[in-house]
């Protein structure tokens, strides 16, 4: 099985620059989609129900054109959730949680930090609530495996330029430190497990600075999955020459 994640940065656009079909060449069995600002009815109807697909939705509740998550899925999950059922954190249509037989799956566009303190007050409290939602879903004895751009490098090999970015919203001690809390609740970032040292790996890149020509980018994508499933996943990687976004696909085979 092949799921890939992909922050789109507007699907109606990567629509319209032929940027959408090509990521199902080779047939995934699951694709999931963040930052999708778009409603259903907004979009073509081969992108609405992609043939070949199951294909969900969650968007904003008050604001349009922002945010926003989609799953394509060759399997009908038996049961879908539109969040995590904290009616502030789930109205900005951020997250989609897909179950399935052996595994959940939970795409997720996690807030950013940015545009002042109320926002990474927001994010921070979105994070708690998160790792309490997947230790729960654990609990109830649910292999989760979660994903999507989570908006923050978890350590100084996951981004170009670290000491310069020490006190930017992204990469501070406080947002690190609760990915070092996923992980000591046995979440494992997959990438890392298989390709702990690797440098140079990011996907995303600043546009107005056309950083991505330079490399001069940020591991803020993600797999975790659950410690126990670690044994049935095969590998995992980036797309990183594929193009339409300020955020490239990254990729899990299970």
């Amino acid at each position: 099985m092949k799921i890939i994640s992909w922050n789109v940065n507007g699907l109606r656009a990567v629509v319209k620059r032929g940027d959408f079909l090509p990521l199902f060449k080779g047939s995934p069995d699951i694709v999931c989609l963040q930052e999708t600002k778009a409603e259903p009815e907004q979009l073509p109807e081969d992108v609405r129900n992609l043939p070949g697909y199951y294909c969900y939705f969650s968007h904003p509740k008050i604001k349009k054109g922002y945010s926003g998550v989609a799953i394509y899925s060759k399997e009908k999950p038996k049961e879908i959730l539109y969040g995590m059922g904290v009616k502030k954190l789930d109205d900005e249509g951020r997250l989609l949680v897909v179950k399935f037989k052996n595994f959940t799956l939970i795409n997720g566009y996690y807030p950013n930090g940015g545009q002042g303190p109320e926002r990474l007050k927001y994010k921070l409290e979105f994070y708690e609530a998160f790792l309490k939602f997947i230790k729960k879903l654990r609990k109830n004895g649910e292999h989760v495996i979660f994903c999507g751009d989570i908006n923050t490098a978890h350590t100084e090999i996951d981004l170009a330029r670290p000491k310069e970015n020490a006190e930017n919203t992204g990469f501070l001690p406080i947002e690190r430190a609760w990915l070092d809390k996923v992980v000591k609740n046995d979440f494992v970032d997959t990438f890392r497990k298989f390709y702990p040292e690797k440098v140079d790996a990011y996907t995303y890149w600043d546009q107005k600075s056309r950083a991505r020509d330079r490399n001069v980018g940020w591991r803020i994508d993600y797999f975790f999955v659950s410690k126990e499933i670690i044994p049935k996943i095969k590998n995992t990687g980036i797309l990183s020459d594929y193009y339409g976004s300020d955020h490239c696909p990254i990729w899990l085979e299970m």
